[in-house]
């Protein structure tokens, strides 16, 4: 793995960090001339109980050891989740896995199989977040999904380059909420592949088709999961609410499946109802 590139990953990470603690929250007084949002670098490494110069070289971007002990203490003290906590170890660890597989392109008759044998919307992706398969209800959270070519079938291409799958949404809000979380699971889904040259030129792919995108991606969030109800405007059959489990794919390690369950009675109701 290039260590340069995870490096400044990992410099911009706690940088963003930083920058969004509240010195009123961590006990930290105020004065007139503070310029800096959050923290001061001296007033971070102070709580962290870590020198100002180490800590410097380590949001510069400077090849230091790291040990665990230091990051859960600059775990603490940013008050990190369990997704940001591992992504913050991912980056700074001296050893990175080296599990990496082949981008899958296809999937198996098998997969296909499972797929098809559930009743509501589902369908596997790769890394990249590559749709690979998918079974005949993603129409109901969709519509028309089966006409996109090889290239559109990406989860974050149709979230930010795709205008239909915006109308799916009852507003603007409810567009947003889903799309920042979504950048923020993929971060956290990605954080192995970020010296990958598929990784490289889908951010950049992203960053030059939305700038919301471009906007989410620098701030570093990372959730492990989105486990809040999606509510969805079908054309014809209305409103419908879903919640939604993504599942590791035993066979394919570099694959996981996201499926669509109801939130609701209507939503379970309607599920019965034929789509085209």
């Amino acid at each position: 793995m290039n260590k340069s590139i995870r490096r400044q990953e990992l410099a911009q990470f706690l940088r963003t960090r930083r920058e969004r603690l509240s010195p009123e929250v961590v006990g930290v007084a105020l004065d007139t001339r503070r310029r800096t949002p959050g923290l001061r670098r001296e007033e971070l490494a102070l709580l962290a109980g870590i020198g100002v110069s180490w800590y410097t070289r380590l949001e510069q971007g400077q090849d230091i050891v790291v040990s665990p002990q230091i990051l859960e203490r600059l775990a603490k003290v940013f008050d990190l989740n369990a997704a940001e906590r591992h992504h913050l170890f991912v980056l700074a660890r001296e050893h990175v896995p080296t599990e990496f597989y082949p981008l899958t392109s296809t999937i198996s008759q098998e997969l296909q199989g499972v797929l098809d044998s559930i009743a509501t919307p589902a369908y596997v992706f790769n890394p990249r977040w590559d749709i690979m398969g998918w079974n005949r209800a993603i129409n109901y959270v969709f519509p028309g999904f089966e006409g996109l070519s090889l290239l559109e079938r990406n989860i974050l291409r149709v979230m930010f380059g795709n205008p239909v799958y915006r109308t799916l949404y009852y507003d603007n809000e409810d567009y947003e909420q889903v799309a920042y979380k979504t950048v923020a699971l993929f971060r956290a889904c990605t954080d192995r592949y970020v010296q990958e040259p598929w990784f490289k030129d889908l951010i950049a792919e992203l960053q030059q088709m939305s700038s919301a995108f471009q906007e989410w991606w620098a701030e570093h969030d990372v959730r492990a999961t989105c486990t809040e109800p999606r509510a969805l405007k079908h054309p014809s059959l209305g409103r419908m609410v879903f919640h939604t489990s993504i599942f590791q794919v035993v066979d394919a390690p570099d694959l996981q499946m996201l499926v669509f369950t109801a939130a609701e009675a209507e939503t379970a109701r309607k599920l019965s109802e034929p789509v085209e």
